[in-house]
């Protein structure tokens, strides 16, 4: 058995199809969702969908940068802000991106907003967990 899923960002569609199952990192903990699975709502934080195909065992990851899971009988679909798939990311990009926001924190300006640097930080550390699980494919 295995069900439709998508995972749209605001601008395109990044993956449309039938999986096996798939691994997500919602607000309360990881969710596997499985054919037939419940009914559900959930909000999902920075992290990865982590996919299965079925037809050629083959697997794959996008990082999100959160957003919405809903889970019907026959089809998953995940929105969010911001999903890449992971072969996309850069992480010498992300790595810097990092090291900019965490200097930024330890600095003394009161004009900095701190929980949208430590949410950044927490979304550059989701891609890097990304890459460390796609490291494990090669």
């Amino acid at each position: 058995m295995n069900f439709y899923l998508d995972v749209v960002s605001l601008t395109k569609t990044i993956f449309s199809g039938f999986v096996e199952k798939i691994r997500v990192s919602g607000s309360e903990g990881e969710l596997g969702i499985y054919p037939g699975h419940a009914q559900l709502l959930s909000i999902l934080k920075p992290g990865m969908v982590y996919i299965f195909h079925k037809k050629d065992k083959k697997e794959e990851c996008i990082y999100i940068s959160g957003g919405i899971l809903e889970v019907q009988p026959s089809v998953v679909s995940i929105l969010a802000d911001v999903a890449i798939h992971a072969i996309d990311l850069d992480r010498s990009r992300i790595l810097k991106t990092k090291k900019n926001a965490e200097e930024s924190i330890k600095s003394n300006n009161t004009k900095i907003n701190k929980d949208a640097i430590l949410l950044q930080i927490s979304k550059e550390i989701a891609k890097l967990r990304v890459l460390e699980v796609m490291d494990k494919f090669k």
